[in-house]
C-alpha cells in the first residue's frame, strides 16, 4: 500500500513506540490521528508532530468509538491502524505480599489484549465498507505483541499472557480480515527505549538486559519498531504473522 494521502490511526501514540510509528507515518504522508489515554501527553505530541489527536482509553468501547468516529471524520477511514497502546508492571503470581491480585491481572490483559480487539473490531467494521485499493486491498491493522509472548520471565505472568493473546488472535484475523483485503500482522519487539521500559526498570536492570542481546548490543530503538511497521504497510504479501523485532535475543528466565 502507497501510504500517501491514506488515514492511519496509532494508539499509545503519545509516546515512545507508538509516537516514532506516528512520525514515520507523517513522514510517509500519511494522514495521522493519535488515540492515548494521557491528555497532557498526547496533546504535547500531536503539537510536535503537526498532528490530529484523540483522548481514548482503548479497553473502552465507548471511548474507542468515538475516537475512531471523530478521526475518521477528519482524515477519512484509516486504512492503516497500529496498535501499540500498553502497559506491563511486574508482579509473581505469588509474590511476597501473598497472590497477585485479579483485578491486577485483569487490568493489564484488559489494556493489552481486549483494546487492542477493540481497536480492530470497531476499525476494521469501518474499513471493509471502503473502496479496495490497488490488488483489492482495503488496509492493513499492524499490533504490538512482545518477545513475552514467548521467552516470558519470572514475574510477567500478566504481560505474558497478555501479549500471547495478541500473537494468538493474529492468523484467525489475518484468515476472516482476508475476504475483505485486509491484513492483520504484529510485530514482538524486544526491549527497546521507551518510558514504559524507563518507569519499570532502573540502570542496572536495563544493563543487564542490554548485556543478552546478541547484536546490536543495544537497546532497540524506536525508529527501527517505527521503520518495520512502514514496511508491512508497504509490503502486501506481509499478512497473519508475528515479527520478532529483538537483536536475536532470547530472554532469560530472570
Amino acid at each position: 500500500m502507497h501510504l500517501s494521502g491514506h488515514a492511519a490511526i496509532v494508539t499509545g501514540g503519545a509516546s515512545g513506540l507508538g509516537a516514532a510509528t506516528a512520525a514515520a507515518l507523517l513522514k510517509a504522508g500519511a494522514k495521522v490521528t493519535l488515540l492515548d489515554l494521557n491528555e497532557t501527553t498526547l496533546a504535547a505530541q500531536a503539537k510536535t508532530l503537526g498532528c490530529h489527536a484523540e483522548v481514548c482509553n482503548v479497553a473502552d468501547e465507548a471511548s474507542t468509538a468515538r475516537a475512531i468516529e471523530s478521526a475518521e471524520q477528519r482524515n477519512g477511514v484509516a486504512r492503516v491502524i497500529v496498535n501499540c497502546a500498553g502497559i506491563g508492571r511486574p508482579g509473581k503470581a505469588v509474590g511476597r505480599d501473598g497472590p497477585l491480585s485479579l483485578a491486577e491481572f485483569s487490568r493489564i490483559v484488559n489494556v493489552n489484549l481486549v483494546g487492542t480487539f477493540n481497536i480492530i473490531r470497531l476499525a476494521a467494521a469501518r474499513l471493509q465498507n471502503a473502496a479496495a485499493l490497488e490488488g483489492g486491498e482495503r488496509g492493513v491493522i499492524v499490533n504490538t505483541a512482545s518477545i513475552a509472548a514467548f521467552d516470558g520471565q519470572i514475574g510477567q505472568p500478566a504481560y505474558s499472557a497478555s501479549k500471547a493473546g495478541v500473537v494468538g488472535m493474529t492468523l484467525p484475523l489475518a484468515r476472516e480480515f482476508a475476504r475483505v483485503g485486509i491484513r492483520v500482522v504484529t510485530i514482538a519487539p524486544g526491549v527497546f527505549e521507551t518510558p514504559m521500559l524507563g518507569g519499570e526498570l532502573n540502570e542496572q536492570q536495563q544493563t543487564a538486559l542490554t548485556s543478552s542481546i546478541p547484536f546490536p548490543n543495544r537497546l532497540g530503538r524506536p525508529p527501527e519498531f517505527a521503520q518495520l511497521v512502514i514496511s508491512i504497510a508497504e509490503n502486501p504479501f506481509l499478512n497473519g504473522e508475528t515479527i520478532r523485532l529483538d537483536g536475536a535475543q532470547r530472554m532469560p528466565p530472570k
